[in-house]
């Protein structure tokens, strides 16, 4: 069994499957009774969308002295968003200004975000990233989707490796929000790419395919996929209004349409797979069903809004309490009929 952890994009309202990784991570050490076990010993491919692949890249990030330690908790990569979320997504009054009359194609800065993801990651590379990944993007020149590969990343060298503060400054750029992401390999091979969820806000069917192309004899039904997301807008949008309205201002609609969207076929997709092969419970969702207490805007970072955010991540928390206690004892156990090591390396050298 290959065990599978996705998260989806949605920007500031990663808090939310950040508060479900560090639940799962805190009940994993009380249930081992080892408190420095790590979440992401328990799994044998992640997956990240935008604001997912920032929470895993820092889950799966090496430990400076130690490079086969993690060098952060899952509430340490939370506190990316709780210590610097309103830094992120916050545009000076002239920037709305310009924005507003079609002057900027972007209403934020991106240096700010790089230089926190700097903070966090430094000159680490994809390929020294702890565990086997893929971290989504889309080239707009090429008309394509990028998939970042920690595999590739270390068996092809410097034309498939990119400094992975890089990787989430791609996976991030979401149109109208950030500008298009301008990143080099270490080869110095040249990508514009923006936001994976363009394709893939849910990143789950990608992480399936991957592993199954990787390992060639597994099937459906040998996969189990833990799949988080953020919540999806339900926010009706008038004709009338989208009518009316300049092509710049309906831009972030636009955005917020398309990832929910996606992510809503992805999961439809998914759970219709899973029930050919009589493994249904071998795909669990979650995320909050409704975001009506918060603002659901990928970029409502205010401080009060983000203390909604993380009162709704609670919420779906003690919702689920049951469940992840069964997920943790299924993870736990799985762990013990095999060698979790052996299973990553085995992966690595296919």
């Amino acid at each position: 069994m290959k065990r599978i952890l996705s998260i989806d994009g949605g920007g500031i309202r990663g808090i939310i499957p950040g508060m479900i990784l560090v639940a799962l991570e805190e009940k994993i050490q009380r249930a081992t009774n080892n408190p420095n076990a790590h979440l992401t010993d328990y799994f044998d491919f992640f997956a990240g969308t935008s604001t997912g692949g920032i929470l895993l890249s820092i889950l799966l990030c090496p430990d400076d002295g130690e490079p086969t330690k993690q060098k952060y908790t899952a509430k340490q990569a939370l506190d990316i968003y709780l210590d610097h979320g309103t830094e992120i997504f916050t545009a000076s009054r002239w920037r709305r200004f310009l924005s507003r009359f079609g002057l900027l194609s972007e209403l934020y800065d991106n240096t700010v975000l790089e230089k926190v993801l700097a903070s966090y990651l430094g000159k680490r590379r994809l390929s020294e990233l702890l565990r086997p990944c893929i971290i989504t993007a889309y080239n707009i020149e090429l008309r394509k989707n990028h998939l970042f590969r920690q595999q590739k990343a270390i068996s092809h060298g410097e034309s498939r490796d990119f400094y992975i503060r890089d990787v989430c400054r791609a996976t991030s750029a979401a149109p109208t929000y950030f500008s298009v992401a301008e990143i080099f390999s270490l080869a110095k091979t040249r990508y514009p790419l923006v936001d994976g969820g363009m394709f893939a806000h849910n990143p789950a069917l990608s992480a399936m395919l991957e592993v199954i192309k990787s390992y060639n004899t597994y099937q459906i039904d040998d996969i189990w996929i833990l799949s988080l997301g953020t919540g999806l807008s339900k926010i009706s949008y008038n004709y009338e209004d989208f009518k009316k309205k300049k092509a710049i201002s309906i831009g972030p609609a636009l955005v917020d349409i398309m990832s929910s969207s996606s992510a809503e076929s992805t999961d439809y997709f998914l759970r219709q797979l899973f029930r050919s092969v009589k493994k249904s419970g071998n795909y669990i969702r979650i995320e909050p069903n409704n975001l009506s207490s918060i603002d659901p805007a990928m970029d409502a970072a205010s401080v009060s809004n983000i203390q909604k955010i993380v009162s709704l991540g609670d919420k779906l928390v003690s919702e689920n309490e049951e469940l992840l206690d069964q997920i943790v004892t299924q993870l736990i156990e799985d762990q013990k009929k095999t060698n979790h090591n052996d299973s990553v390396w085995n992966f690595l050298k296919r």
